[in-house]
Order: C-alpha cells, then structure tokens, then sequence
C-alpha cells in the first residue's frame, strides 16, 4: 500500500508518500508560507530536492500542489493518484475521545472540532488538511492519527490536576500529553535494538527538540508524560515557559496591566529558552555558540533546561520504580551531544553512563552509554510520519 502522510500547520504541511509494505518514504516534503505567498520543497527518494514557488493562498491548495508534484513526469515518484491507499493525519488533540487512531467520517470531524478549545494552535489547522483532502480525493480514506492517544494509558493519579473534581466532570481537563507519535516509535524501538520484552520494560523517552516533553514508558504503554491539558506544561522548550507557578500569572497581570491572552502569549511564544537567553534565540545552536562566546545568559537558558529534563527522568524513574533504558530523540536529542552529556551528568545515581567515544554520533540509532550502564542511554532518530502510516496501514 502507498499511504500519504499529511501534517498540517497554521502555514505549513508537511507530507510523506510511504510504501507501507518496505517502509520506503518514496518522497518527503512541506509546503511553506501557505497563505503567505507559497513554496513547496519536495524532495523524491534517491533525488535532488525541488522547490517550487507558487502561490497558496490555502491548505486546499497546498494539498492540489503536493499531489501534482506527486505525479509529475519530471520529480514525480507515482504514475496516478489511484495509485495513494489512503491518507494518515496528525491531529494534536483527541481530548478523552480517542484512544487509538480512526478512520475519519463526519462524526471524527466533529469531535475533532470539539477539542479546537484544547488546542488552539494545532486542531483547526489539523481539520484544514483533513477538508482539503476529502475534497480533492473524496473516495480515499483518511485516517487520524491523535498525538494524544497514546499516552491515554495514563492512570489518574498521573493525569488529574489537583483542582474541584467538577473541573474534570464539566470540561474534562486533566493532563493529556502530546508527541504520542514519536514516543510510541521511540520506544518501541528502543525495546527492539536492546532486546527488551513489551511486556517487561521500562522505557523513559525524552523528546527534545523546541518543543519537548518526557515520558514513562511501562511495558509498551505510557504511563506519564510532562506535557499537560496543553503543550505548555512541562519542560522548559524553546519559546514555552514549561511548569511554572500559576499565580505567576495573576501577578504579571496585575504588575503588567496585561489581558490574560497577553499573558498567555508571552508563555507560549516568548518564554523558554528563548526568554531566558533575554532573546537572544529558541534555537540551541545559537545558544551554545553564545555560550562559548562567553554569554552567562545563554549558558543558563541551557543549564536550566537540562536541569528540568533530569528532573522529569528522575520522577518518571520512580514512577515506574526503575529504568532499563534512557532514549533521546527529536532535533536537539538526536543531534546535540553536549545537551545529552550535561543531561546524562545529573543520572549516575541510576547507574547511567554516558560513554563520550560513543556520544559523537548524531541522527543515528545508537546506544550512548557504556558497556557496565545499568540504565542504557541511546538515541533513536524519531519516525512520526512513518508511525502515522502504521496506524493507518494497520487499521485499513
């Protein structure tokens, strides 16, 4: 089966056209600046990249450009459109209402709709590319894959806030967690490069990249997770603040004169790292290079941050009372070793050592710690357009 890959944003998509019986990505790509002017980077596999400029004032259309290039006789990579099996989405939130992947009808639709409130940001762009391709390919289907779903295991005492129950009964916030994607890959390949058994292991993921979040994982299932009824909670990320107190904000409000979307605002877009840094960047690349040109402010927007990160492997350890494994993946825990060695400094207590020979790699599967680690460190590049083809493949 080929299954297209659709991954919606506020102005972007991005798209995979994988042959689900080898795993092949045939071609990967994003449209840019959708609604803006528009670009489309397309690259075939074993090919040069294309780009092409052309003008996309909607997902609709950034939808028609991609599967135009999909068939083109030049950079194409299928001869038809009959060719696609169906179309896997990323939806952020699926709220308590999925707990596995779907395949979309107009009732998924709407309950999708129901959780816009929960993420503002991502659903309604999610529900763009859904429409779009329901349009252009209506006789294809479309299955949504939820970033939610998989950390629907959690137990209560993981996901309920410490709030008047009547919170939850009324309007069901409690913790969620997102990147279910990437950690249900992350570790189940962890499981298979270590030999682990699914039903006897104890996994915790840490994927970091601008935006970034923990899990545990306990035999295959996820049982907490640091981001909350939204991604903000958690981790300190690039441009999100992570877990602060709240009355922070009552504070800022009353000191500031600010609204509380002003406020919520600065938590998302100009906090962070990027905030911590006093603006110099939410990238980290930036900041080490800032670091080594003597910026105390970037050196600790970069202590500060793989300080959180060992805290939440600390607790998610006693959550699952052990660890066999320790796996970074993402942008910034596939390719910064020094993020990953000052991070794996905090973890000796858990009998984790890194090996410096080995932590040279980058965007590799490999394992980072020595050969005596009681807990093992790796890397596993994340997949998440190739889990959503799964998903999909598996439900068709």
């Amino acid at each position: 089966m080929k299954i297209l890959v659709i991954n919606c944003g506020s102005s972007s998509l991005k798209y995979q056209l994988i042959n689900s019986d080898t795993e092949e990505a045939l071609s990967v790509g994003i449209c840019e600046r959708i609604g803006i002017d528009g670009r489309l980077n397309h690259t075939p596999a074993g090919r040069e990249k294309v780009v092409i400029e052309e003008n996309m004032e909607n997902h609709e259309v950034a939808v028609k450009v991609v599967l135009d290039a999909l068939v083109n006789e030049s950079y194409g990579v299928i001869k038809s459109l009959n060719e696609i099996n169906a179309i896997g989405h990323r939806v952020v939130h699926g709220g308590e209402h999925f707990a596995s992947s779907v395949i979309i009808d107009q009732e998924v639709i709407e309950t999708i709709e129901d959780c816009n409130e929960l993420a503002p940001l991502h659903n309604p762009a999610n529900l763009i590319g859904i429409r779009a391709c329901h349009a252009i390919m209506p006789d294809i289907p479309n299955v949504a894959v939820f970033d939610t779903a998989f950390h629907q295991t959690m137990p209560s005492r993981a996901y309920m806030y410490g709030l008047p129950y009547e919170y939850y009964a009324k309007y069901k916030i409690r913790r969620y967690g997102f990147h279910g994607t990437s950690h249900s890959y992350v570790s189940k390949r962890t499981m298979d490069i270590l030999g682990l058994p699914r039903d006897n292991s104890k996994i915790i993921v840490c994927h970091l990249g601008n935006g970034a979040s923990v899990s545990a994982v306990l035999n295959g299932e996820s049982v907490d997770t640091s981001m909350g009824l939204t991604p903000l909670e958690g981790l300190i990320m690039g441009t999100r603040c992570g877990d602060i107190d709240p009355a922070i904000i009552n504070h800022i409000a009353n000191t500031e004169g600010k609204s509380i979307e002003e406020i919520m605002s600065v938590l998302n877009k100009e906090s962070g790292v990027y905030g911590l840094s006093g603006g110099i960047s939410s990238d980290f690349r930036d900041l080490q290079k800032e670091t080594i040109h003597g910026s105390t402010k970037a050196k600790q927007a970069i202590d500060v941050f793989c300080y959180r990160v060992a805290k939440y492997i600390g607790s998610y350890a006693a959550a699952m009372n052990g660890a066999d494994a320790i796996t970074f993946t993402a942008g910034l825990g596939e390719n910064d070793r020094k993020i990953r060695t000052q991070i794996s400094s905090y973890l000796g207590y858990l009998g984790a050592e890194m090996d410096e020979t080995k932590n040279q790699v980058q965007a590799e599967e490999a394992v980072l710690s020595t050969d005596d680690s009681k807990v093992k460190l790796l890397i596993v590049p994340t997949n998440e357009e190739l889990a959503i083809a799964r998903e999909t493949t598996a439900l068709l």
